[in-house]
């Protein structure tokens, strides 16, 4: 498994533990490395997409509602929410952390974690969500 993939399943993990107990990152990352191993690229990589998902959690869920037109945040499954956190985020915010991957890569990668940590209907679920965002974030691109 590549470091990539492996931080994502360790992001995810992590921003699961942040919506459902009231902690803040840092101790989320600090908690997750205590009791898993991973290596230093996974844990960059997990650290920094946590950090920026908080970070830009507003903005985040923003996007999300505008693209998911049946579904308020509030009734998305904890783990779905995490997961579109996270691939909106490599969407939109990691690109200027150098971190970027295409867009394809994202959700192929977002569609694997909700067949992973997901029930039977997530993969469909943020399969359909992520790629509006994807699209919203092209067409912001554009207009930039």
């Amino acid at each position: 498994m590549g470091a990539r993939r492996s931080g994502r399943e360790a992001a995810i993990q992590m921003l699961y533990q942040l919506a459902t107990a009231s902690i803040s990152a840092d101790a989320a990352v600090q908690r997750f490395w205590k009791h898993f191993e991973g290596e230093p690229d996974s844990q960059e990589y997990a650290n920094a997409a946590v950090r920026g998902v908080v970070a830009t959690k507003e903005a985040l869920d923003a996007r999300i509602q505008e693209a998911s037109t049946h579904w308020r945040i509030e009734r998305m499954a904890k783990v779905d929410l995490a997961i579109l956190r996270l691939g909106t985020w490599e969407l939109e915010h990691a690109p200027g952390t150098g971190v970027s991957a295409p867009r394809a890569v994202v959700l192929d990668e977002a569609v694997e974690l909700a067949k992973s940590f997901g029930s039977d209907d997530s993969p469909a679920f943020i399969n359909g969500v992520l790629n509006r965002v994807a699209d919203l974030v092209e067409q912001k691109n554009k207009g930039s």
